[in-house]
């Protein structure tokens, strides 16, 4: 396969403009000794089964993207990846006691939507930038119709943190049935309801940017991205964050996103 320079790869990531805080990001303590525990209690309790679990990698910065159907989403992919993942979480998530202590204790990345979520995208690259897995649901939300197709359009945020970090894998994971596990507005989970969960081969931006089958991008195509009016730029990687983000969206779809 066709491959882009790494000089082009750095074009792509610097026209993303997307920065860090240049502050570390470290994950609690609390949340690496709960990750060594919660997950096998989950397990034990709940009626998950995965397929694929063996294309998760193991070291290094990831960011698994899903389906979101229900407040059990974000723990399903810990349970999958067995290693501690943050997520952009919308600032309600924050207001009250005990949610506010978990979501600070295990590393959670407040977004504010007012401000259009770029300070909680600074941190996301922090994350990332410290070589730790990055949780997005690119719906943005979960969906609130009462009878399917559920599945929403994507938000463009995983293509953005995608492009800026090129060779760092994504892994699209299905999940199906965790709606009927906690429906919306539900307090209470119903653990003998069946969920399954599909882990697809991880891809990276630079793989998909010079697929003919992705982007379709040469060296020659990205040197050009240079020479033009930022207008112009910014409408060029527009279009390739929403065919990327597009066709993780397609892969659920077709795995049985409901």
């Amino acid at each position: 396969m066709v491959k882009l320079s790494g000089s082009s790869l750095e074009v792509i990531s610097g026209c993303v403009g997307l920065e860090g805080t240049g502050e570390p990001f470290k994950t609690p303590i609390l949340y690496k000794f709960c990750e060594a525990f919660v997950p096998v209690l989950l397990r034990s309790v709940t009626n998950v089964h995965f397929r694929g679990l063996e294309k998760i990698p193991r070291d290094g910065a990831a960011i698994f993207s899903g389906n979101h159907l229900s407040n059990l989403d974000p723990f399903i992919k810990i349970i999958a990846a067995q290693r501690p993942i943050h997520y952009l979480a919308k600032e309600g998530h924050f207001q009250r006691q005990p949610h506010r202590f978990v979501m600070i204790s295990t590393g959670q990345i407040e977004t504010f939507r007012e401000t259009g979520g770029k300070d909680a995208l600074a941190r996301a690259v922090d994350v990332l930038g410290s070589g730790g897995c990055l949780g997005i649901f690119p719906e943005g939300t979960r969906s609130r119709k009462p009878n399917p197709p559920f599945l929403q359009e994507g938000k463009t945020g995983v293509a953005r943190l995608a492009a800026r970090f090129p060779n760092i894998p994504v892994v699209p994971m299905t999940i199906i049935g965790s709606r009927g596990f906690m429906p919306p507005g539900s307090k209470l989970p119903r653990p003998w309801k069946k969920v399954e969960v599909i882990i697809d081969d991880p891809i990276t931006f630079a793989d998909w940017a010079a697929h003919s089958d992705g982007g379709g991008l040469s060296d020659d195509d990205v040197a050009s991205l240079v020479g033009m009016s930022n207008e112009a730029r910014n409408d060029s990687m527009k279009r390739l964050y929403r065919g990327f983000t597009d066709q993780i969206m397609e892969t659920m779809r077709q795995r049985g996103a409901p």
